[in-house]
């Protein structure tokens, strides 16, 4: 077997990296805001109240998009910018869950690193809590609405 330089082969090589599943994407975002817990972050400006075209190019310096941004294997994998447009698309966020997760009018214009972190995981973790609570709630609805039908009658 022959040994060649590390450098020799990347300049001989055509390596394309993996592309990161989305939860990748997430867990590795989170991580980064997790390596600080208490480094104060800027919230983004009340992001429900912007038309679309405008909350996409939403961005604030030193803001958990900031983080993601800054670090290369998310740029080198797609983020093209912290701005929210481009941070949405790449972790494949929702209007809703990018609201709860990073906006002001939740935390105020600044929080700490691990608020944001702790956000994000709630808003796009596994949907199987979710899925439990729906179920119970239709328990409660099919014993409880037969119930409230006998009363109101």
């Amino acid at each position: 077997m022959e040994h060649k330089d590390l450098d020799y082969l990347r300049s001989v090589a055509d390596i394309q990296p993996k592309p990161l599943t989305r939860q990748e994407r997430l867990d590795r975002w989170i991580s980064l805001l997790e390596r600080d817990p208490t480094r104060r972050l800027n919230s983004l400006g009340e992001i429900e109240y912007k038309p679309p075209a405008e909350r996409a190019l939403v961005r604030e310096d030193n803001s958990p998009l900031t983080v993601a941004y800054d670090d290369p294997i998310l740029r080198t994998d797609g983020l093209e910018s912290d701005k929210l447009g481009d941070a949405m698309r790449y972790f494949g966020l929702s209007d809703g869950q990018a609201h709860y997760a990073l906006c002001s009018c939740l935390s105020g214009q600044v929080a700490e690193s691990g608020t944001f972190a702790r956000r994000l995981r709630n808003v796009t973790g596994d949907v199987a809590w979710q899925q439990a609570i729906g179920a119970w709630a239709l328990a409660g609805l099919a014993v409880g609405l037969p119930a409230i039908v006998y009363l109101l009658s």
